[in-house]
């Protein structure tokens, strides 16, 4: 019982942390008789300490009933791509690594996470998407970059 209780707790928490994602839409890739269809799913969230950066993450959402109540484990197939979308402001200074962004991928322990570093020899901003387990994650990730101009060095930590 203590454990359960633990493991809601880790799941209720990673799915208040990062920046909050947007649906953008979504394409099916496998048809489900019952409950919805497999899609990938894009979605959209902004980089809560860097103003004018958008971060589009692209991820496998696993249908079927087990889909539909919340209990389907999602593949750890993720893509992201952040652009600037606006002026770059920042929002004092920040980490040279920080999770921005965190969902979870099945009801306990899996979740997708984008991480953003800093590059201050190069003055760029790296996203890099991953999906972790309790005990075991997966190494499949895609990263981006988000170049930060010359003139604008990021104030870092």
């Amino acid at each position: 019982m203590r454990m359960i209780r633990l493991a809601l707790s880790l799941a209720l928490s990673a799915v208040a942390a990062g920046a909050a994602a947007e649906t953008v839409g979504s394409v099916d890739t496998a048809f489900k008789l019952i409950g919805p269809d497999h899609k990938v799913v894009v979605e959209v969230f902004d980089d809560p300490a860097v103003g004018g950066v958008s971060c589009y993450l692209s991820r496998a959402k696993t249908g079927g009933i087990k889909g539909a109540v919340g209990l389907a484990e999602d593949k750890a197939e993720s893509s992201v791509a952040c652009r600037q979308v606006g002026p770059i402001t920042f929002n004092g200074k920040i980490p040279r690594q920080d999770e921005v962004f965190s969902e979870r991928a099945s009801i306990f322990f899996k979740h997708v996470r984008v991480v953003r570093m800093v590059d201050a020899k190069r003055n760029a901003l790296v996203y890099l998407v991953y999906s972790d387990r309790l005990i075991d994650g997966s190494p499949k990730n895609s990263v981006t970059a988000v170049p930060v101009p010359a003139n604008q060095p990021i104030p870092v930590k």
